[in-house]
């Protein structure tokens, strides 16, 4: 079997010959990486040192007062953006080249398909990072908010209760506390201030 894909592989053309070479060894790049980056040990960007989704350079709270650095734009030159346009190329030309005879337009042709492959990639890691943005909140952003009382909320300070507000789509149950009466489960309050920066206080609608 091995003697037959040898004797294949030579005959072909030295051009053709080529991105099969890089189709097949990037292709098992591609899946090591693939590999690592679902047992964890990989990266979860898209490209190695990749930048995450440019939020203006503001501070995400997970809601327990911690923050999470997003800022940075996406980088074109990366590790990983380098393999997926070598994949691009080498699948591009290997794909292709039952279509198109003349060498020199297979390679611009595979040279396109390398850069799509990597706008496609970097599309699809941009969409899974607003996902993940679009989970994280700054706890600020609730003040002034309107909300429920989900776990009744003792008086003057004494204990925490809690409310589920609204961030960009997305309900989050955060601790509350008030400074006046007791305020029983299903009241609309309103948000007037953060303390500890985990902890809303909050006050009955009048």
């Amino acid at each position: 079997m091995m003697t037959s894909f040898l004797d294949w592989y030579g005959a072909l053309p030295p051009y053709l010959r080529a991105y099969w070479t890089i189709a097949i060894v990037v292709s098992v790049v591609f899946l090591i990486q693939m590999a690592l980056t679902l047992i964890g040990l990989g990266d979860t960007d898209a490209g190695g040192d990749m930048g995450d989704l440019d939020t203006g350079g503001a501070d995400m709270s997970d809601g327990n007062g911690d923050t999470m650095d997003t800022g940075g734009a996406i980088q074109l030159f990366t590790i990983r953006n380098t393999v997926n346009f070598l994949l691009g190329v080498g699948w591009g030309g290997v794909c292709l080249s039952s279509v198109i005879e003349n060498s020199l337009l297979l390679a611009v042709a595979a040279l396109l398909c390398g850069c799509i492959m990597v706008g496609a990639f970097i599309l699809m890691y941009r969409q899974l990072m607003k996902l993940e943005g679009n989970g994280s909140y700054r706890i600020e952003e609730s003040v002034g908010q309107v909300c429920e009382v989900y776990i009744r909320i003792p008086a003057q300070f004494s204990g925490s209760g809690k409310v589920q507000v609204s961030f960009h789509g997305s309900v989050q149950e955060l601790s509350a506390q008030t400074e006046g009466d007791a305020i029983p489960s299903g009241t609309k309050v309103r948000v007037t201030r953060v303390i500890e920066k985990a902890i809303l206080v909050v006050e009955p609608l009048t």
